[in-house]
């Protein structure tokens, strides 16, 4: 920790995404009676909890942080290492580094704190009252923890599938439109920076607009799902899969050149060619673009949009690959 931010006016700490402490500040120590930074870096940040603010913690600090990616200005208390409450108003953001979320956080004490404390004075007063109950109510506060544990554990997994519908199709279960495009920077970044190419393939269901006019939506959206499966089985692990409108899909295929892509698009496409999709049969018509040194994700969707032109206009169910169109290519 640098010596600025180690004495800076306000408590600092970073945890993982799972909430152990990675690094904080002398500051925050300070404020939890603590003397060595080892006393709580490695350890997850809810041994500076009661347990009434564990509750809180993941009913209102985790949840919000997962959707927006900050949170500000949370009324919330720490316990020091002799059981002391320590009101502050924490200020937390969600970012990534070297591949993993890490929760960067500020702590402030509240100098105003006589609201804080009405507002938290009934919750105070009945937890204590529970700790003076018989041997019965002790039973009891027992096994409401175990519900708490299970209830937290419920909460950790809404999270999760929270994190999943938002970037995802419901109706395919592939990837949607706006986690493509975020994934699609990344890549294109990281391929940049080794050196290695990056594939992108737009694929088209032809006269997708007759299926749906003749046997109706439902068959149209079970066409589509069986799609989705077909191009996961055929992509593999390597290949990105979305959903990118109506009866358009894209894939990204990381460290694939210009051969190595239309191969893998020709694939795709007879397959698609001689299966049974939603108990029809279907072709696709798919447009293929390489990334260049000059590539960027505009050029790429672009170039392959273009790709995906010729090959609707060029007589449907066939590949066409970017690199191969004339300069001067009319847009859709």
């Amino acid at each position: 920790m640098d010596n600025p931010l180690d004495r800076a006016p306000g408590g600092y700490f970073s945890i993982s995404e799972s909430g152990f402490v990675q690094s904080v500040n002398r500051t925050f120590l300070d404020m939890l009676g603590l003397q060595h930074a080892e006393e709580l870096i490695g350890r997850h940040l809810e041994s500076v909890m009661s347990v009434t603010n564990k509750m809180f913690f993941h009913t209102y600090f985790y949840p919000h942080i997962q959707l927006y990616g900050r949170v500000d200005e949370m009324y919330f208390s720490f316990r020091t290492a002799d059981k002391q409450s320590v009101p502050v108003l924490l200020n937390g953001m969600r970012r990534e580094q070297g591949g993993e979320i890490v929760i960067d956080c500020v702590a402030l004490l509240m100098r105003k704190r006589l609201e804080y404390e009405k507002d938290t004075l009934r919750s105070k007063l009945a937890l204590e009252e529970l700790y003076k109950e018989t041997q019965e109510l002790n039973g009891r506060l027992e096994l409401l923890h175990v519900e708490y544990e299970q209830k937290q554990q419920e909460l950790m997994e809404m999270n999760r599938q929270l994190e999943t519908l938002a970037s995802t199709d419901p109706l395919t279960g592939l990837y949607n439109r706006r986690f493509f495009q975020e994934r699609l920077r990344k890549e294109l970044i990281s391929c940049s920076d080794n050196g290695s190419p990056l594939s992108l393939l737009i694929l088209d269901i032809d006269h997708f607009k007759k299926i749906n006019d003749t046997y109706g939506h439902p068959i149209g959206d079970f066409v589509l799902t069986d799609l989705a499966r077909l191009l996961r089985e055929e992509t593999g692990i390597p290949g990105i899969c979305a959903r990118f409108g109506g009866e358009e899909f894209v894939v990204l295929l990381p460290g694939l050149d210009r051969s190595a892509a239309a191969a893998a698009a020709e694939r795709i496409r007879g397959a698609i060619e001689a299966s049974t999709l939603g108990s029809q049969r279907v072709t696709v018509s798919i447009g293929v673009e390489t990334s260049a040194d000059d590539s960027t994700e505009e050029s790429l969707l672009h170039r392959a949009d273009l790709a995906l032109y010729a090959s609707k206009t060029g007589g449907r169910n066939r590949v066409t690959h970017a690199q191969d169109l004339p300069e001067q290519e009319p847009h859709i």
